[in-house]
């Protein structure tokens, strides 16, 4: 195992937050009277702006943002779960119609990628609403390739789905987002046929270097002649400006790309206060944090919460075995010319509150705010485009993707890249010091995860057990089944 470390193309997923935390002087009384809550104006949609985003709704990836044309991300008014009244739902359901099986719900729902792709080149590239929505998959629990007959298959849970809100397609029952094709393609497209794995994808939210050198200078200046506590948050906005959006290894002009940097800036907003938690159990940031180091340069990274992956003998099949993500933090300090060194040692009281309450909640957090679902839903798909490359299960069966992996017959680069957004400012004044952190930068790496801590074999035969009841006796045509 150990010599094929390097090889084990797993994705490991993380998700990095920088929030940098400027401390003003000791307020007096009166200025503690007027800064005690929350603030954030970034990205509000203002009357003048509102054509403008009914115009640009192929740009709203969901998770509460829309890119404009010229690539600037904002805000618009998040409608989670909670929000739908049971009759708006019903409403949606009875406007929506399945035809056939595909309805029903399923325990373990099968999809032959191979065969799928075969199916939508024999219709001359139509693309079916079955299709689009992977019939009806909610997550990716097993991968399978069948030596015989050469076919790819993802599985797991099922059932029907109808348009619910943040332009995703939920499910009739569980009300989660079902998987969607044009994302299962950008991560196929990462793990390619003829890839060599160790593919880096990710997206970034980060201060311009002058920005964060025009951020130390202001709070310089304050600190020697104080202002009110507005003064302060406003001046903390203005000198770290602009913040420039990157996203690495998928086009930035794709859907999957646009919901990567949708979910971390949902989750920074969340964090410092600028939106309301979802549930209203989680920990958040700003809540529980305490003046420390005026330059403090907190890290949250989301990473995979499998309680392990499991292999059968022969790594025909696999298993992932647990329920999501997991959010850890890193103490960073930002140094007077914007560069960042790690910091040892205990996290902020607010950090370690924040990202313990958020792992254990995540569940119910993606059950009302979506976006995070999707993201699950992402990181499924990437360890599993990486295992069909790992295992060249694209040889094996001589399946290259000429549809899927073909930009000009399969279009994806449809959105309009995200390029850059003004800075998130959450501020509440603590023992009469105002406290003001600002979102930062957030990263998402995919690297080699697939090791011996991670990976265990089938020892008790039960995915081989299920993968023969995996029946691959279709007829022409067929793409997905159902397995009791």
């Amino acid at each position: 195992m150990k010599n094929r470390r390097h090889h084990l193309v797993l994705c490991w997923i993380s998700i990095s937050m920088a929030t940098f935390l400027f401390v003003a002087p000791p307020l007096s009384a009166q200025q503690t009277t007027t800064g005690s809550s929350a603030t954030d104006t970034a990205g509000q949609v203002t009357a003048d702006s509102q054509s403008e985003l009914q115009e640009l709704t192929s740009t709203r990836p969901g998770g509460g943002v829309f890119v404009n044309a010229s690539g600037v991300m904002t805000r618009y008014e998040v409608m989670d779960v909670g929000v739908l009244t049971r009759q708006q739902l019903n409403a949606a359901r009875t406007a929506y119609r399945l035809s056939g099986d595909v309805s029903a719900s399923s325990p373990m729902r099968c999809v032959s990628l191979n065969r799928l792709e075969k199916a939508i080149t024999d219709t001359e590239g139509a693309i079916t609403d079955e299709m689009l929505y992977l019939a009806g998959l909610q997550r990716i629990t097993h991968v399978f390739y069948f030596p015989d007959s050469q076919d790819i298959v993802i599985a797991g849970p099922a059932e029907g789905w109808f348009p619910g809100h943040e332009d995703m397609m939920i499910g009739v029952n569980s009300q989660q987002p079902v998987l969607e094709l044009r994302h299962l393609v950008t991560a196929l497209r990462a793990y390619a046929p003829g890839g060599d794995g160790g593919e880096i994808v990710g997206c970034s939210i980060d201060p311009t270097p002058e920005g964060s050198v025009r951020l130390q200078l202001f709070q310089q200046r304050f600190n020697s002649s104080p202002g009110t506590n507005q003064e302060f948050i406003q001046g903390v906005r203005e000198s770290i400006g602009m913040q420039v959006v990157r996203v690495d290894g998928i086009p930035a002009t794709t859907h999957a790309a646009q919901m990567m940097v949708s979910a971390d800036y949902r989750m920074k907003r969340i964090a410092l206060g600028a939106d309301p938690p979802p549930v209203r159990r989680l920990q958040t940031f700003i809540n529980n944090t305490v003046p420390n180091l005026p330059n403090a340069l907190f890290r949250w990274y989301f990473v995979p919460d499998y309680e392990s992956v499991i292999l059968t003998e022969d790594r025909t099949g696999m298993q992932l075995v647990g329920t999501g993500v997991k959010l850890i933090g890193e103490n960073e300090l930002l140094s007077e010319t914007g560069e960042r060194t790690t910091v040892l040692g205990q996290l902020d009281p607010g950090s370690r509150a924040f990202t313990q309450s958020f792992t254990q909640l995540y569940p119910q957090i993606a059950q009302q705010a979506l976006v995070f679902a999707q993201l699950r839903n992402w990181i499924d798909m990437l360890i599993c485009a990486a295992h069909i490359q790992r295992e060249d299960f694209y040889g094996k069966s001589g399946w290259s993707m000429e549809f899927f992996g073909n930009e000009e017959r399969y279009r994806l680069q449809t959105f309009v890249a995200p390029r850059e957004v003004e800075p998130v400012v959450g501020a509440r004044v603590v023992r009469r010091t105002l406290v003001a952190p600002v979102g930062g930068g957030i990263v998402i790496n995919a690297e080699l995860a697939l090791d011996e801590e991670n990976a265990r074999s089938d020892t008790d035969k039960r995915i081989a057990e299920r993968q023969k009841q995996v029946a691959l006796n279709l007829p022409k045509g067929v793409w997905w089944w159902d397995v009791r």
